[in-house]
């Protein structure tokens, strides 16, 4: 019985899974910062690559 409770105690105490949940949420919050910035800059970004284009066709 006492081997049970020890086993018990080493299953509870054993945090490996949750390093990779602590990854896998930074990734998340990441990939959500890029795509708010994509959202709010997307126009901006493609005008300036449109702009640039222009100039070296032009040339």
């Amino acid at each position: 019985m006492l081997k049970l409770l020890a086993m018990k105690e080493v299953y509870l105490k054993n945090e490996d899974g949750a390093t990779a949940i602590e990854y896998g949420l930074i990734a998340a919050g990441i990939a959500i910062a890029i795509v708010a910035v994509v959202f709010t800059l997307g126009d901006e970004i493609e005008a300036t690559f449109t702009e640039v284009e222009t100039a070296v066709a032009g040339r």
